[in-house]
């Protein structure tokens, strides 16, 4: 059969038709994993039924909001009364337990790394806990936090932790604030527009007057997602902002402290360079590292996954094009609405950073993922990155201004004082109560991680100085005493990144950073070799191992063992303890920034030994 020019025309217009919506079809199943079932949703009518109540329910700016209300609430779209569409409803979608069935629905791969991310498993804690209450062998485990049971561990945890984690389900409406916990997909994406709060208390009040807004479930992640669960143990959200926990019960009237929801009382402190700058966590901390990787991980350090260096390198970097990353990650990168062409990634495993911007000539840029503001990366200083002298050093371990620090801390149990099960969310009988020591801030001690790859430098904090009392729990662990005494400390990220870096001698010189604890460390040349260096703490030594209450290690003493929660970190040996306090000796005479003692960073310290004057006193034991 003849076709005629206009047939033609239309089965071309037709074709092209049908190609440009098969290729739409194909990038929004590539978008969206279970783009079919979220169609057949849509057509279910589910519009028309639900807003004949909700009429005007909008989410601004919300990508979701094309969607019809049971792609994410489920319910019954067809039924025509309140009590039958709302049968089935999930009335807060995003939590873990039903994650898979409302979020994963478009964001299957995400949900599933959600599962396995340390943040939701918090195996870490789990492991460590155990440990130390010595049921089990290693501060090493991968039993997720919803797995414990009821051992004086467990029992622990659920009394005092265990609320801390994404599969901890949200159940009241409104923004995430400081007292937030969990909320699966909620605790990051949430948000409420000022309108919507203000519906959502009048809706709260009557429950005739329905919201007219929506919450945005979006990429605007704030410091605020964060500090609901990060203001504690490490308070590394706090620290970040510049804010320091105290022991004080009463709000001072000077306007300069910080309370939270919880009562509790920051002070203010220098805050980590980054915030100053206008960083938001997010602008660091990776889609891997947050929502997780697909991998389980037993500790945080093994989770991070970006580095310094990773932003801050020296020469020039060629960085990834964005066309060649992995799927997931230039859907990020698109939804960000970013459109370079090229970024850099972390040197461990090569984790793209969408949010940073190379533009063709050598420099680069991180781009503000919530301000949009763009920001030179700077290259590390030339003792940073050229020296021999502090090779083993992590970029933590010069340029952390403060960390929190407690110790002498008292942990016992009262059965039958009225208490909380934060796993199941239920009131109990039996509280485990923890007395705080004394609260300290001031720049961390430093301690030695043996990783695969060679010994790091890096910080620590008393991570337990405590007693543990399990004297009126009634269940026993065999072969456990019913008191212990725990001098662990913990490698840490204080996030106080100061640009300045400590100097010299508060590492050298200063007894906390060496892990001695506070007090006088000074130096007699006069003395006799070997006793040159005396150490007068401030703190009296605990009966139970003769150490001062805030030390880590005995001044020149081998490290106890166990001396922190993690097999692989410790103290300085003797001879490493030796080895920095010879070059301490040196700046009792000698200016850091003096000529002598800048070499020592750029070239062999045991060589400058070989060429000391005279004059120079050593403290009697060899520092090669």
């Amino acid at each position: 059969m003849k076709l005629s020019p206009r047939r033609l025309l239309l089965i071309w217009i037709g074709g092209g038709l049908w190609v440009l919506g098969f290729g739409f079809y194909a990038f929004w199943a590539e978008q969206r994993p279970q783009a079919a079932a979220v169609v057949a949703a849509e057509a279910t009518g589910a519009v028309s039924q639900c807003r004949s109540c909700h009429q005007v329910m909008t989410a601004e700016h919300d990508v979701h909001a094309p969607f019809d209300c049971t792609v994410c609430h489920l319910g019954n779209a067809a039924a025509t009364t309140a009590g039958g569409a709302h049968h089935g409803m999930v009335a807060i979608p995003g939590n873990l337990a039903d994650a898979r069935q409302t979020c994963g629905l478009c964001h299957a791969q995400e949900v599933d790394d959600v599962h396995h991310s340390l943040m939701t498993t918090n195996a870490g804690i789990v492991a460590v806990n155990r440990w130390v209450f010595g049921e089990q062998a290693t501060p090493d485990g991968d039993t997720p936090i919803t797995a414990i049971g009821h051992t004086p561990a467990d029992d622990h945890l659920r009394n005092l932790c265990a609320s801390c984690h994404l599969g901890n389900e949200r159940t009241d409406f409104g923004p995430i604030d400081d007292a937030s916990r969990g909320g699966g997909c909620n605790a990051c994406h949430l948000n409420y527009a000022p309108g919507a709060v203000t519906e959502l208390a009048a809706f709260l009040a009557d429950s005739t007057v329905l919201p007219r807004s929506h919450p945005t479930l979006d990429l605007n992640i704030t410091n605020t997602h964060c500090t609901g669960c990060h203001s504690r143990s490490g308070r590394i959200a706090m620290n970040y902002e510049g804010w320091h926990e105290t022991q004080l019960a009463t709000l001072p009237s000077d306007g300069t402290h910080r309370q939270l929801s919880d009562g509790r009382i920051f002070r203010p402190m220098a805050a980590d360079v980054h915030h100053t700058a206008g960083l938001s966590c997010v602008d660091c901390h990776t889609y891997a590292e947050v929502m997780g990787d697909g991998q389980t991980y037993a500790h945080e350090e093994q989770a991070v996954k970006v580095a310094c260096a990773d932003c801050h390198a020296a020469g020039e970097r060629s960085g990834t094009a964005v066309t060649e990353l992995a799927p997931l990650y230039q859907r990020i990168h698109r939804l960000r609405g970013f459109t370079h062409e090229r970024v850099l990634t972390t040197a461990e495993e090569r984790i793209p950073l969408v949010n940073t911007y190379l533009p063709g000539d050598g420099a680069a840029f991180l781009i503000g993922k919530n301000d949009g503001e763009l920001r030179p990366l700077r290259a590390p200083a030339t003792v940073c990155a050229g020296g021999v002298g502090h090779q083993t050093l992590d970029c933590a371990s010069c340029h952390s201004a403060w960390a929190p620090q407690c110790f002498s801390c008292h942990t016992d149990y009262d059965a039958t004082a009225p208490a909380f099960d934060l796993l199941t969310n239920t009131d109990r009988v039996g509280e485990w109560r923890e007395q705080a020591g004394d609260f300290r801030a001031g720049p961390p001690t430093l301690g030695v991680y043996e990783h695969d790859d060679g010994a790091r430098v890096q910080p620590a904090v008393p991570g337990m100085i405590m007693t543990l009392d399990r004297s009126g729990f009634a269940e026993r662990v065999a072969g456990v005493p019913v008191q212990t005494f725990h001098r662990l400390f913990a490698p840490a990220s204080p996030h106080t990144t100061s640009a300045a870096g400590r100097d010299c001698r508060s590492c050298h010189n200063d007894p906390v950073a060496l892990g001695y604890g506070a007090g006088a460390l000074v130096y007699t040349p006069e003395a006799p070799a070997g006793q040159r260096w005396r150490f007068t703490p401030d703190h009296a030594a605990r009966p139970e191992d003769g150490l001062p209450a805030d030390a880590w290690i005995g001044f020149l003493q081998a490290p106890h063992e166990p001396a922190a929660t993690r097999a692989a970190f410790r103290p300085f040996t003797v001879r490493e303890q030796q080895r920095l306090l010879t070059v301490g000796a040196c700046f009792e005479c000698h200016d850091q920034a003096s000529e002598r003692m800048q070499a020592t960073l750029l070239s062999d310290f045991a060589k400058q030994l070989e060429r000391l004057p005279e004059t120079c006193v050593l403290p009697g034991f060899s520092a090669r």
